[in-house]
């Protein structure tokens, strides 16, 4: 008789443990700010290899994100990593966010151009600052020694021309001083399979990290998507088909589909990946459960 997918995917992890990362949000109000906390507190006792804090568009949540980012490193132990843009901001004023990043013991960013403002449709670069991602990156490596996190498109950015102009974007990155690429989520793993294998003939050796988003609403996921050019299959919909008013067996499916993606993933040698937890810890620590990944226990 073959194994489980779970017995399978627990002999694998034996011998390559699975490492994990998580995204969280600056909150907007209080309870969101309790929802955070909480999220970070549950999901902090499984030792990810990091966590980053996202930068709201045109810098709006700067402050936010650098007292979090700091907050949690100082108070969790965990290693922290701030999100920072080109939006909004002049080469001396992103540089001066940096520099405090850095004397706040925060070694780790993760660079990207960012989204334009509200109000504006295109990305527009600000006059006297970085215009793209690769800008921002070489401009970090003269700042100080950091460790950088760059965003990559499986199924290509929307602005692209090409997805070959894509890859190319991402190598001219990764060969500013970028040590890691962090995927857009996506749903098969055949798109991060193919990804993977143009990014490598392409002379990209760092690793390609993949983005999971664990679905806890089908609709809002499948907008979200569409926006920034994921691909929804008809399977992912198929899933959730009937449950609009059914949250319990929906984050049951939920949890099933992100851990059959990152079954596929492991299988294929991945061993990192990157959640983008909404700032909601249940889900995302089941999943972990699920994977293998869990607290220390006390010797």
């Amino acid at each position: 008789m073959s194994p489980s997918p779970s017995q399978g995917l627990s002999a694998t992890t034996a011998q390559h443990p699975i490492r994990v990362s998580f995204e969280f949000f600056p909150p907007k109000t209080e309870a969101m700010t309790e929802q955070l906390w909480a999220a970070v507190e549950r999901l902090a006792p499984l030792q990810p290899n990091f966590v980053s804090v996202t930068y709201g568009a045109g810098g709006s949540t700067r402050e936010r994100t650098h007292d979090i980012v700091v907050r949690i490193q100082r108070e969790k132990g965990l290693r922290a990593a701030a999100h920072l843009t080109c939006v909004a901001a002049t080469r001396d004023e992103v540089d001066g966010v940096a520099r405090r990043y850095w004397e706040s013991g925060i070694r780790h960013i993760v660079a990207l151009r960012g989204d334009p403002p509200d109000g504006l449709t295109r990305y527009q670069p600000h006059p006297g600052g970085y215009a793209f991602a690769v800008d921002l990156v070489a401009g970090l490596k003269k700042v100080a020694d950091f460790e950088i996190s760059v965003a990559a498109n499986p199924e290509g950015h929307p602005e692209a021309p090409t997805k070959a102009a894509d890859i190319d974007n991402l190598k001219r990155k990764i060969d500013a001083g970028a040590s890691r690429a962090i995927t857009q989520f996506f749903f098969d793993a055949d798109i991060y399979r193919r990804f993977r294998d143009q990014a490598v003939a392409a002379g990209i050796k760092v690793p390609i990290v993949p983005g999971i988003i664990p679905v806890t609403n089908y609709v809002s996921t499948a907008r979200i998507a569409i926006k920034s050019g994921a691909a929804v299959p008809k399977w992912l919909s198929d899933r959730f088909e009937g449950l609009e008013n059914d949250p319990e067996t929906r984050r049951l499916v939920a949890a099933t589909v992100a851990a059959e993606q990152v079954q596929l993933l492991r299988q294929d040698g991945v061993q990192d990946f990157h959640f983008y937890t909404l700032n909601r810890a249940d889900l995302v620590y089941a999943i972990c459960h699920i994977l293998g990944v869990r607290p220390a226990r006390a010797p």
